[in-house]
């Protein structure tokens, strides 16, 4: 099968959506599919590039309009996007991110030409201001030309359903996942002198919850031994300097702006807790990162994290100042209370031996495989139930007294949830529907705009005569087919 990733988010970019598309492309490739990705230039960064495994990459010579992507213009980049789909033979195109205007051109001048369509969004979105209103009737107008979409959560899918108005059976539910392998504890690199440092990895971005933090890092100003590691840039990164300058705790809250993916391995490492405090999120990469590094994870119970991870390895607070502080001194008096007992360990809990304590394991083991295929209905009742406990009785309670898991056994845990072969197969078996499927007329694509709004029909109507013009122009017959380079023989 041949398919085609395109959006405007791909390296050298860094971002989560970034890294899914690229992730899943390398497992498609070793399940023997030829995949090619559509990105615009980066810079220097244009043309037609290959990466790892010979993943080819076309960075299209379009101008980036804003926050990395290009002017929606929806017929403008009509003869490039029908050159290269033809060119490589594409049978699947698949579009990532409702914000990627690329990916919608390259969904529509698919659907014309009679090639499948798949579409991942990767965001949710509200229904109030004007941005989400117009990006839910642009992504309504997609959605009804494409053949299937997929979600990363099931609160995601239900958002997706509401805001763009597209049936249920055409939204399947496929998470991301993380690469243990790359992603794995070392005990040794936190300090071993009773400091307990607290790592933040996000977008320094209003979106992230980044002003519930600088409310939140002035309350330890006082607690000693409490540091804070935050890795991320943006437009709040200001307003983080601003407070630390206030509080005096330059020597204590440690800002180190953009880190390239590769490394932020090392610094969830050195960390023992994990704090997200995201105001919306249909899916947090980061605190399945932080978690498989053996991190506690203190996060907002917004969006789709409460599906995300099982309960022994986060806490999860409402977005809210003082609930997120209690919550973080809960998982504080946690770790200590392991450093009282382990002092040498490092956060490193030993695994027993007796029949009870794995009986217990696997009895966890078997409920935290259990929670990606509950419904969104039962994990939004079941998974916030411990908000209230984390948020209010400040370690009290039997729940909070119960101790972090061994962080090489977070490792475990993540990777029995979540690894890439199980998202890439999944992937497959959408495509392998939709191939099924018979390709959408013209009346049929005209109708469902139609039934969206007639004003974007115009578009649509100039977009298929100007493929009419191209096809006479330059018959696809006469478009010279991508060679394909053979694997080198062994010597």
């Amino acid at each position: 099968m041949r398919i085609c990733m395109v959006s405007d988010f791909f390296y050298p970019s860094i971002g989560g959506v970034e890294e899914h598309v690229y992730n899943l492309s390398q497992m498609l490739l070793a399940l023997g599919h030829k995949v090619v990705v559509l990105t615009h230039a980066y810079g220097d960064c244009s043309g037609i590039r290959y990466v790892t495994h010979g993943l080819k990459v076309y960075y299209l010579p379009i101008k980036v309009c804003y926050n990395q992507c290009i002017l929606p213009t929806a017929i403008c980049q009509v003869p490039m996007l029908r050159a290269v789909l033809l060119r490589e033979q594409v049978d699947v195109v698949h579009g990532h991110s409702a914000f990627s205007a690329l990916a919608h051109e390259a969904l529509m001048v698919g659907s014309l030409l009679g090639l499948k369509t798949v579409f991942t969004d990767h965001s949710l979105f509200g229904f109030a201001d004007l941005s989400a209103a117009l990006t839910n009737k642009l992504l309504e107008i997609n959605l009804s030309m494409v053949n299937h979409a997929i979600c990363v959560s099931h609160i995601g899918k239900e958002n997706t359903v509401l805001r763009a108005r597209v049936a249920k059976h055409r939204v399947s539910v496929i998470p991301n996942a993380v690469d243990t392998a790359l992603f794995t504890p070392d005990p040794s690199q936190r300090p071993d002198n009773g400091v307990i440092n607290i790592v933040v990895a996000s977008r320094l971005v209003y979106r992230k919850g980044i002003d519930l933090l600088a409310g939140v890092i002035p309350r330890f100003k006082n607690t000693p031994n409490i540091n804070f590691i935050i890795v991320g840039d943006g437009p709040k990164r200001d307003l983080l300097e601003e407070i630390r300058e206030k509080t005096n705790m330059q020597d204590r809250v440690e800002i180190l702006g953009a880190v390239e993916h590769a490394q932020v391995r090392e610094v969830l490492v050195r960390g023992h807790i994990f704090v997200n405090t995201s105001l919306t999120e249909a899916y947090c990469m980061a605190i399945v990162e932080a978690a498989s590094c053996g991190l506690q994870v203190v996060s907002t119970s917004v969006g789709g994290i409460p599906e995300v991870l099982p309960n022994s390895l986060i806490l999860l607070t409402e977005p809210d100042i003082e609930a997120i502080y209690s919550a973080i001194l809960v998982a504080i008096d946690r770790h200590r209370s392991i450093a009282t007992t382990t002092p040498a360990a490092n956060g490193h809990i030993p695994q027993k031996t007796d029949s009870d304590s794995r009986a217990k394991r696997k009895r966890r083991k078997k409920n935290a495989t259990e929670v990606p295929s509950t419904s969104s209905a039962s994990m939004s009742c079941t998974a916030p139930a411990a908000v209230p406990t984390v948020a209010v009785d400040n370690g009290s309670s039997s729940s909070n007294l119960e101790p972090v898991l061994c962080p090489h056994r977070c490792n475990e845990l993540v990777e029995t949830l979540y690894n890439w072969e199980d998202v890439a197969q999944r992937t497959v078996k959408v495509y392998e529907r939709v191939m099924k499927e018979r390709a959408f007329t013209l009346s049929e694509l005209i109708y469902a705009v139609y039934q969206c709004g007639a004003w974007f029909l115009a578009f649509l109507v100039v977009g298929h005569f100007l493929l009419r013009l191209l096809e006479y122009w330059r018959p696809r017959i006469r478009i010279e087919v991508a060679h394909e380079p053979r694997p080198k023989r062994a010597l």
